[in-house]
């Protein structure tokens, strides 16, 4: 994937996961690591591996399992618990619909663990 092309999926992707209700993006871990949360429970990291884009995103242990076992491409969470975690190198065999639809199995696993005033805080 060419740089350009690359910085324009990354950006698509960016505005996707700011378009979730109470995101904040961060940089913790150095400007290479692009960090999403929700009420400071992260659900997204996006940065760059090996020159390739790669996105990290909370998973449920099963589907962790199934997908790194699906997809060349995705496997268990660089530097995060291999359990809960997944990162994606997006590639041919995958969808930006699917990227978008694991985005919100992401974000929707971290908010169903919020308190029940920060659920009342998200607009849906």
């Amino acid at each position: 994937m060419c740089d350009e092309e690359s910085r324009v999926i990354r950006n698509e992707y960016i505005d996707y996961l700011l378009a979730k209700p109470c995101c904040e993006d961060s940089f913790p871990f150095g400007p290479e690591a692009h960090v999403f949360k929700v009420f400071n429970k992260m659900f997204a990291l996006i940065g760059y591996r090996n020159e390739q884009l790669s996105i990290t995103l909370k998973a449920a242990p099963e589907d962790v399992t199934f997908l790194t076992e699906e997809f060349t491409s995705i496997e268990r969470g660089y530097h995060m618990n291999k359990k809960h975690w997944i990162t994606i190198t997006p590639s041919s065999d995958i969808t930006v619909s699917m990227i978008e639809a694991w985005i919100d199995d992401s974000y929707s696993l971290v908010t169903s663990k919020l308190t029940k005033l920060e659920k009342s805080q998200i607009k849906k």
